[in-house]
């Protein structure tokens, strides 16, 4: 049955993050490090094990109601984006994608999956965060502008920025990219004064780090100098999106800088039973990933997803 428009402009915009995890093909990338994701490779990756994680995500978004607009991290290419946009259920959504090839050296980007009965993009565009100078190359901000069913105005900027592993120059390195961010997201909302610009992605790091704290000018507060809301306050202090060695961190991140009317109905974090599996020796559970170091464990993701419900009061 048809809802009628009535209902439709009842309904919130539904904004889903998720870093997947080492999204890859099968094939072998002669341009990027990707050789241990073919069935060759050293986890000998097969078209079956995509399949069962495609299908895994698919079945993951289905819980979330489908959301309206989703933002990816760790896909490396649109032949997985195909897949799970046209290779499963999905298809009769419907969903489609943006995305755009990245430097990365291992051949991984972010991308964005949307409903076309729910938003509409007007436009999109990439925007590099690498430093090309210091021989420094990581996933580009993607950039997505919209309409939603309601007539309103979205922003939507993806990230995924660089792993600690760097040590110093890749905290250097987030703080330079999350002061674009804040840039990109003042600029989006001064371009459209009644959107909701909402960036989100895996950052690699916390509330209270430099990167946020002084990139993004929260300074500690929930709320920043530009008025950009940091979100994943609002979310229970003793889990997190990702863990390491024991302890649950919000490594991923939602920020919003909205015009008046918006409203941030919940934003939780998706624990469901089949993401999670025992921590080993440690307390309590884990993201059950598609490899723990070597050997294939069939999870989904060592990072748990984010799910934004947001409205606008003024129609």
């Amino acid at each position: 049955m048809m809802m009628s428009s009535a209902v439709m402009a009842q309904e919130p915009l539904t904004v889903a993050w998720w870093n997947v995890e080492n999204l890859f093909d099968t094939r072998d990338d002669t341009k990027t490090n990707d050789d241990e994701f073919t069935p060759e490779g050293e986890k000998h990756w097969t078209r079956r094990r995509l399949a069962v994680k495609v299908d895994g995500i698919y079945k993951t978004l289905a819980m979330m109601d489908l959301p309206d607009v989703v933002g990816l991290g760790e896909v490396e290419n649109k032949f997985v984006l195909r897949e799970l946009c046209q290779g499963t259920p999905l298809s009769q959504v419907p969903y489609r994608y943006v995305h755009y090839d990245s430097p990365d050296r291992r051949g991984i980007d972010v991308a964005l999956i949307y409903r076309t009965d729910r938003f509409t993009v007007t436009n999109s565009r990439k925007v590099s965060v690498s430093d090309s100078a210091a021989g420094f190359f990581t996933r580009d901000i993607l950039i997505v502008e919209g309409i939603t069913g309601e007539g309103d105005s979205v922003c939507l900027l993806v990230n995924h920025w660089p792993s600690k592993r760097g040590g110093e120059e890749a905290d250097a390195q987030r703080l330079r990219i999350a002061d674009t961010l804040r840039r990109l997201m003042v600029e989006l909302h001064a371009k459209h004064p009644t959107a909701a610009v909402v960036a989100m992605g895996d950052m690699n790091c916390s509330a209270g780090e430099e990167a946020i704290d002084k990139g993004m000018r929260f300074a500690g507060d929930t709320v920043s100098a530009d008025g950009i809301r940091l979100l994943t306050q609002r979310l229970p202090s003793d889990w997190g999106s990702h863990k390491y060695q024991g302890e649950w961190r919000y490594i991923d991140q939602m920020f919003l800088l909205a015009g008046d009317g918006w409203q941030v109905k919940k934003l939780k974090l998706l624990k469901y039973d089949h993401l999670l599996t025992d921590d080993g020796n440690r307390p309590g559970q884990r993201p059950k990933r598609t490899y723990q170091g070597l050997r294939y464990e069939g999870g989904l993701s060592d990072h748990l997803p984010l799910l934004l419900r947001m409205r606008h009061s003024l129609q």
